[in-house]
């Protein structure tokens, strides 16, 4: 497991200072108390929904209506998401920026037998998308950055995979 120990006010803080202040997803876990503090900050409208297809949805909404939108999710919700990803926000230049909890990160022992596979296979999916991707590994928050630039650079979808156990 990884530890971090991000904390989940300064992750948020950078993630609004960038513009991004709406929200929805799945809830997951792995995020902690982080996924708590979005849900409590009350600059952040999060509208949490039944499926990942539905949350990219309404972030997608965001754009559309001159804001900048992003979903919360678990890895395995990738799955999820391939059909609005690949026929609607790819080709009609939708951005989101996706917050995703990386289950089955480092490796079979690390998790339960359900997270091996997406574990494995989570940037490689990203990678034959063409979505930009950048994992929270080292505490560098212009990662962050990076990768939202990245986002409003070629205006596609971009995902921040986040390790288990790297929010305190």
């Amino acid at each position: 497991m990884n530890s971090l120990n991000l904390d989940p006010k300064r992750f948020w803080k950078t993630i609004k200072k960038l513009g991004y202040k709406n929200f929805a997803g799945v809830p997951d876990s792995s995020f902690g108390n982080a996924y708590q503090f979005m849900i409590d900050d009350h600059e952040i409208k999060y509208i949490p929904a039944i499926r990942e297809d539905v949350a990219i949805g309404i972030a997608s909404a965001s754009h559309i209506s001159n804001s900048k939108g992003g979903i919360i999710l678990q890895n395995s919700g990738l799955g999820n998401l391939v059909n609005p990803l690949t026929s609607f926000n790819l080709i009609y230049k939708i951005p989101v920026l996706m917050i995703i909890g990386w289950r089955g990160y480092g490796g079979r022992s690390n998790d339960a037998p359900e997270h091996w596979i997406m574990g494995e296979e989570t940037t490689n999916i990203l990678d034959i998308f063409g979505i930009p991707w950048r994992s929270f590994e080292n505490n560098n928050y212009e990662i962050i950055e990076e990768l939202t630039e990245k986002i409003d650079e070629l205006s596609i979808p971009g995902a921040l995979i986040i390790p288990p156990g790297s929010f305190i």
